[in-house]
């Protein structure tokens, strides 16, 4: 009879293999590691978007000069809004604020790999991210033009 420890370890591996096929290689390692998870320690704008799926995604930007110096996300949804997150963050950070409005759910899909980057069913968490990364730009233009008048 097999130990609880090799149970659990063969269990792993086809979760592993099951989550390999859905995100691809290099979504399974977001998935495992997502890149500027949290919010950044200066973060001074925040953007949230809310899909009818029913998951949250927040992108949080530190933002200096009108450009991203840092970025993060948090997200209570599924894997797919956590890469998605995760990749649209990684996409804004060293680009000027003006920039940002090229970062579409496209963009952000292509950034995981294309079609093969998320599940069909889940392909709409890319744009959830961009939209929480545009209302978090528009957090900034809202609060500058406010301290400029």
């Amino acid at each position: 009879m097999p130990s609880f420890d090799e149970i659990v370890n063969e269990l792993q591996g086809k979760i592993n293999d099951e989550i390999i096929d859905a995100f691809g290689p290099a979504g399974f390692e977001r998935w495992r590691n997502p890149p500027h998870r949290g919010k950044p320690a200066k973060a001074n704008y925040e953007g949230v978007s809310t899909g009818g799926c029913g998951d949250t995604i927040r992108i949080f930007l530190y933002i200096e000069d009108d450009k991203v110096c840092d970025a993060g996300f948090a997200t209570d949804g599924c894997g797919s809004s956590m890469i998605s997150g995760s990749m649209a963050a990684e996409l804004a950070i060293g680009k000027p604020c003006d920039d940002l409005d090229t970062i579409t759910g496209e963009t952000v899909l292509e950034g995981l790999g294309g079609d093969k980057g998320l599940p069909a069913d889940d392909q709409h968490c890319a744009w959830l991210a961009a939209t929480a990364l545009h209302e978090a730009v528009g957090d900034y233009y809202k609060q500058t033009v406010k301290c400029k008048k």
